[in-house]
């Protein structure tokens, strides 16, 4: 039997779910490129953008999605035979290290665990053993969806002043902008990038890159350079530049809209509303976790992410739990990848979601924990809605 009729939740960690007025403000005509509304509407989304990074720096918006992003940034600040820094906590920052290596770019992994986020402590070591200013950037990502660690960028960027050493700082908040606190300025962040499918609240084909002075200086000669990501050509007089040709207009409708949404809920109380759906699942799983056949995969309570949860199995197959989610109750999770394929369940409450959509999800998931006969501690759901009782009390 089905009780899947009615509304569904899609609570993996990206794409998100995309609010009625987001998608409303991209059911319209197409319009002029090279004046008018749309010239207004770029004007708006770059400033939004500005606020979002925190940053007084250049933001740029290319039609693709994330990888691109991780292209840009490489290619516009780099010069062939560069060695880059990658710090593995999980698969994403050592896919921008895979992306490197096409690029033509030396990469170096310091390796990492899944289970716990970078080390500043290994990062200064590392720099300091290179005296000879061999490394000219370093790429991490805030959070990693695949393995749930939210990385301390403040930190890691003190352990690079600590070593003395002249790389490139480059942040990839994909999953994290608009969901956690990010402050691009302040803490010393050279190049910072994001998508529009998360926390943005916008469809998937959105990306964005913001350059710092450090970030834009070293453009000026970098070799990697090509022509559709090219920061030259898109800073030129033509509106039309500012996208290498036609903008993806209808995306970007959407996206001021969702800057709108954000600004009216006011930034800060993004972040809290994020933090308490957040903590909310964490004492549902710290509850299910309790009979040991699953737990989280972050060991460190403060390295998990107030985006996604990542929750491993121990003997037991994820697989059918994600499936009577989604097939009995109309709730999607996601599956774990990478190293931890096959492993576990990722829980996505990022972007436009709220406490009913996070409680609902829960309880889809402890429901299918017991019809399927899977060891769990009793009371996660009640848990979720004792803590947020006591924090809106």
């Amino acid at each position: 039997m089905t009780l899947r009729n009615g509304k569904e939740f899609l609570m993996i960690p990206g794409p998100t779910n995309v609010p009625d007025e987001v998608l409303r403000a991209m059911h319209r005509p197409a319009v002029d490129i090279y004046e008018g509304p749309l010239v207004r509407t770029t004007d708006e989304c770059l400033d939004g953008l500005r606020r979002l990074f925190r940053t007084a720096g250049r933001p740029y918006i290319y039609a693709a999605n994330g990888h691109g992003a991780w292209d840009a940034a490489l290619t516009n600040t780099l010069s062939r035979g560069d060695t880059v820094l990658v710090l593995e906590s999980g698969r994403f920052a050592v896919g921008w290290g895979e992306a490197a290596t096409l690029a033509g770019l030396d990469v170096e992994v310091l390796p990492g665990d899944w289970r716990r986020p970078v080390d500043p402590a290994a990062v200064e070591r590392r720099l300091k053993a290179d005296a000879a200013g061999a490394i000219k950037a370093i790429l991490v990502v805030q959070v990693d969806t695949a393995s749930g660690a939210l990385n301390d960028i403040a930190a890691i960027r003190a352990a690079i002043d600590a070593a003395g050493h002249g790389a490139l700082l480059m942040v990839d908040t994909i999953a994290s902008l608009g969901c956690v606190p990010f402050e691009m300025d302040a803490w010393g962040v050279d190049l910072a990038l994001t998508g529009s499918q998360k926390g943005l609240m916008t469809p998937p084909g959105l990306s964005f890159v913001a350059a710092g002075e450090r970030a834009l200086a070293a453009h000026r000669t970098a070799d990697l350079r090509i022509s559709y990501m090219d920061w030259t050509f898109r800073d030129g007089p033509e509106h039309y530049q500012k996208y290498c040709g036609t903008p993806p207009e209808h995306l970007l409708f959407g996206f001021r809209k969702a800057i709108e949404l954000i600004d009216a809920e006011g930034l800060a109380n993004v972040w809290r509303r994020h933090a308490l759906l957040a903590e909310a699942t964490r004492r549902a799983v710290a509850v299910w976790a309790q009979a040991g056949a699953l737990d989280f995969n972050i060991v460190e309570p403060s390295a998990r992410a107030d985006s996604v949860t990542v929750i491993r199995f121990d003997g037991a197959d994820p697989a059918p739990l994600r499936a009577f989610a989604r097939e009995v109750c109309g709730v999607t999770v996601g599956g774990t990848i990478g190293a931890l394929s096959g492993q576990g369940i990722r829980i996505g409450h990022m972007g436009h979601v709220n406490a009913v959509m996070l409680l609902g999800t829960l309880s889809a998931l402890e429901l299918g924990l017991k019809t399927l006969g899977i060891p769990y501690g009793a009371g996660g759901v009640q848990a979720a809605i004792d803590h947020l009782a006591g924090a809106l009390g």
